[in-house]
């Protein structure tokens, strides 16, 4: 006989089943066995929710970079997974810029075996668009799906050409797969290593245009037109690439979006200040001006944004710790990003809890189509409960990721993660909120 749990008196937010109300959630073994007012115990072990708490659906972050295999010392599928559970992600779906890359079903096999064996967060993996990322020759699609890939990218980099990418979304569309897009176009990046403005010039660094991410994805949102295929863009950040997909979608295009916590929140000001140069404000694409960063905003508030997605792309220490021109791209942002959007888009009214949840849980589940995003009988027991009044202050020091490299140091939130529960087991809970599992 399975074990019942019963999670009694929280606020129950689950858009998907048009529920925003206090309710019970009786948990059978893995699965949602039932949600209901004043569900009888029946012998489960009964866990009362502190008042305050929002019980939903499992968070799903659709960006990830696992690193796994080939840069352990950044990151691994095992260090990755503590890191979302404790972030309130219940599932994370991980890029294939690994060295080797992913590519091929024995790449895919061993992420996924990792993350059985680490058994927090379900893992998706992501599969290259081009072998080896070349942008040559198209990666066996048809084999990235038989061993588990839930969409492809060549993510670090843009489709390398436009023939390239119809292909992928001819492909793709076969098998009810999107093609996700890092837009960027090479020749206007060139060497580039923030966002092309003052700023940027005051510093003495080489600008990327944003016009050089909205150009991809025109290119593609055309591409996805005539092909029926789905094309996502991946970590919006210019308002010219907002622009294009809200012309998309009015023209009924399969394209749906993405944006990072640092683009709807950061402006490349703190490029320059309070310290020059720190490379943790070094990301792709960059912090942009306060133009867009509110264009950004607005597409979340006016829906045009399906996604909140982090762009987790964790750095060992020692890479970043050098000139600005020569440390990699990317922040880490797993365990940072409840708390960034809880305080920046729902404590100040901007969106309800209830968008937050599409925007992180319903939408990701629905683009990659796999399970989640709603509290069903028979659904996986994957819950996340927030703490919406929480006081959080970020302290890389006390991060769980294998990488510290994050801007939000020192900065303080209101909102946080109570607890994450993965297929009925609780796989992370914070004490600080009273919670117990």
């Amino acid at each position: 006989m399975t074990q019942q749990r019963l999670l009694k008196g929280g606020r129950v937010v689950d858009p998907a089943n048009g529920r925003d109300g206090v309710f019970d959630v009786l948990i059978d073994g893995d699965r949602i066995a039932e949600v209901g007012s004043n569900l009888p115990a029946d012998g489960a072990e009964i866990i009362d929710v502190p008042a305050g708490l929002i019980v939903c659906p499992g968070l799903i972050d659709m960006h990830v970079h696992l690193r796994e295999p080939g840069q352990e010392h950044k990151e691994t599928v095992a260090t990755g997974v503590a890191a979302a559970v404790a972030g309130g992600f219940t599932a994370v779906a991980c890029m294939p810029n690994t060295r080797p890359v992913n590519d091929n079903a024995g790449v895919t096999q061993l992420i996924l075996q990792k993350a059985r064996e680490a058994g927090l967060a379900r893992v998706y993996p992501i599969g290259a668009v081009s072998r080896g990322q070349q942008g040559e020759e198209l990666a066996d699609i048809a084999e990235l799906r038989a061993a588990g890939c839930v969409a492809v990218t060549d993510d670090g980099l843009p489709v390398a050409t436009a023939i390239l990418a119809r292909r992928a979304l001819e492909y793709t569309s076969m098998f009810n797969m999107p093609l996700i897009e890092h837009c960027e176009d090479q020749t206007l990046k060139g060497d580039g290593v923030a966002h092309e403005g003052p700023v940027a010039a005051s510093l003495g660094l080489r600008g990327i245009p944003g016009v050089a991410e909205a150009i991809t994805a025109g290119r593609d949102i055309l591409l996805a037109e005539m092909t029926g295929g789905h094309v996502h863009i991946a970590h919006m950040s210019a308002w010219t690439t907002i622009e294009a997909v809200r012309q998309g979608k009015s023209r009924g295009v399969n394209v749906t979006c993405e944006v990072c916590p640092h683009h709807f929140t950061l402006t490349d000001d703190l490029l320059a200040a309070p310290v020059a140069y720190d490379t943790n404000t070094k990301m792709n694409p960059p912090l942009r001006e306060a133009r867009d960063r509110d264009a950004m905003i607005a597409g979340i508030v006016d829906g045009t944004v399906d996604v909140i997605a982090t762009d987790h792309a964790p750095h060992h220490y020692d890479e970043k710790n050098v000139e600005f021109d020569r440390a990699p791209f990317g922040i880490v942002g797993l365990e940072t990003a409840v708390s960034i959007t809880l305080d920046t888009l729902v404590r100040t009214g901007l969106i309800t809890v209830s968008r937050m949840v599409e925007l992180m849980s319903v939408n990701p589940a629905r683009i990659l189509r796999v399970a989640g995003g709603r509290l069903s009988p028979g659904d996986p027991a994957d819950i996340t409960i927030l703490a919406p009044h929480l006081q959080v202050t970020i302290d890389k020091t006390k991060s769980i990721s294998k990488s510290k490299n994050t801007p939000y140091h020192g900065w303080s939130f209101r909102g946080g993660v109570a607890a994450t529960m993965v297929g009925g087991k609780t796989v992370y809970t914070n004490p600080a909120t009273g919670m117990r599992l």
